[in-house]
């Protein structure tokens, strides 16, 4: 729990960019309604800090178990959506539609990605009220990979992209 906590405390990257307004109790019950699911609670802990928005360098990737398209050893975590209707932002009560026009399966709530590759709260082993897995999609390839068994799990284990190199993807594609 504690590294939880520390991480809480430097997650967001300095900056308000694609941040929705302060999250509210009400906003979380509508969200849960939209989604059909239970938010985690580590989740609303952080948008609860700031709802969505960049996040901070030193926790701006996941290091995966096999390669994908994007990196031999890890994929980007570069932004969290909020949950909100601000104009021109992303936002996770958008999953719905997302999940749809990119063929995705469901129930998923969608945290970040581009449309080509997301990593989502995967709801389908664990039920709409149970403990989802945070898993990378890619839409393109129909390829996905578990990356944590709980959001809580993911936080902790993401690590700082530049320690991976340039950043960029590599001409990688999954076995």
């Amino acid at each position: 729990m504690a590294r939880f906590d520390e991480i809480r405390a430097t997650f967001w990257d300095d900056g308000d960019y694609g941040a929705q307004q302060p999250l509210t109790d009400e906003t979380v019950r509508e969200a849960e309604r939209v989604l059909g699911v239970t938010l985690p609670s580590a989740l609303l802990d952080l948008l609860r800090a700031q709802n969505g928005g960049i996040v901070a360098a030193g926790h701006d990737a996941f290091p995966t178990s096999r390669p994908t398209s994007w990196s031999e050893d890890h994929v980007p975590f570069d932004h969290l959506m909020g949950i909100g209707r601000q104009d021109g932002a992303t936002s996770l009560l958008d999953t719905p539609y997302l999940v749809e026009e990119w063929g995705m399966p469901a129930p998923l709530v969608l945290l970040s990605g581009d449309g080509h590759c997301w990593i989502g709260l995967d709801y389908r082993a664990c039920g709409r009220d149970g403990d989802p897995s945070v898993t990378w999609f890619e839409t393109d390839l129909e390829t996905e990979l578990v990356l944590a068994g709980d959001f809580r799990s993911f936080v902790e284990g993401l690590t700082a992209g530049s320690s991976y190199g340039d950043g960029s993807p590599a001409d990688v594609v999954p076995a």
